[in-house]
């Protein structure tokens, strides 16, 4: 067999591979997306018929005070645990790249919540938050403690933030740590020569050189964090009174046995068009900076 035989014969291969995870893809995952986002015109129930009502799905969305909720909830929730996970993944990527005896098994150890289920993780931290911390709470005589945090309006959703950050740091330390390991030693050789320690080395040499890292880790942060499901599900179930409902969580619960489907369905799409327009702005305000740095 020539050149040329082996080179098509490689091609139908690699076609005859790629062809099954595109249908499995489509019917997965586009085909969805595409009822769905169909569906979001309707005033279907999830069963039954249906009747096409235009874009009325799409301005109730706008008038509707839970679906307001939803979305304030969500974006201070994605805000803070954004803020939070990147400072501390920040810090421990620093402490760890560092030159200490044991930094393999530590990153290890570092990553153990990230393989883990949210639901389970969830379930874990309700026990806790529900069980154990009430009781050192009481024995330690601090009354803001002797009652589950899930279940006070004004503190639920620092329970979340607790057990989302705490999963979501892993990754983003793993990140940070690739990033740290870019820079060359040169570049702080030169900066000690210059006096550049401590805060100052960081800021002018280690900072603008590993940003590429921290736009993808704000970005991921982001998304993960405005899709919050999980979290939500195992511990609060949006509650008390609604107050932790996020996004998901009320598209799933409405949706699926709300009778809602069509209006969650348009609230599905409106969800999304917000979350890619959200990184598209990230990307760009961020990638901006890294050509001024």
């Amino acid at each position: 067999m020539n050149k040329k035989g082996k080179t098509n014969d490689r091609e139908r291969t690699f076609l005859l591979i790629t062809i099954p995870v595109l249908v499995l893809f489509f019917c997965f995952n586009t085909l969805p997306l595409i009822k769905g986002f169909i569906y979001s015109f309707t005033n279907f129930k999830g069963y039954g018929s249906y009747d096409f009502v235009g874009l009325r799905n799409y301005k109730d969305l706008f008038t509707d005070a839970r679906v307001g909720r939803s979305y304030l909830f969500t974006f201070k929730y994605a805000i803070v645990c954004t803020v939070i996970v990147n400072i501390i993944s920040l810090l421990l990527a620093l402490g760890l790249n560092a030159k200490i005896k044991g930094k393999t098994v530590m990153r290890g150890i570092y990553f153990i919540p990230n393989i883990l289920g949210g639901l389970v993780i969830g379930y874990i931290f309700s026990f806790f938050f529900t069980y154990i911390l009430p009781a050192a709470g009481q024995a330690a005589g601090i009354e803001w403690l002797s009652s589950s945090i899930l279940a006070k309006e004004n503190t639920a959703w620092f329970g979340i933030v607790i057990v989302g950050a705490w999963q979501a740091i892993a990754m983003n330390t793993i990140i940070y740590i690739s990033g740290l390991q870019t820079v060359p030693e040169d570049v702080y050789e030169a900066g000690a020569i210059d006096g550049a320690t401590g805060w100052r080395r960081f800021k002018d040499l280690t900072f603008p050189l590993i940003i590429p890292f921290f736009t993808i880790n704000m970005v991921l942060c982001m998304k993960n964090f405005l899709m919050v499901f999980d979290q939500i599900m195992a511990l609060t179930k949006g509650g008390p009174s609604q107050s932790t409902e996020s996004i998901s969580y009320l598209i799933y619960q409405n949706g699926m046995s709300g009778g809602q489907f069509g209006f969650q369905s348009a609230n599905a799409v409106l969800f999304f068009v917000v979350i890619v327009a959200i990184s598209a702005f990230q990307m760009t305000v961020m990638g901006k900076k890294e050509e001024q740095l």
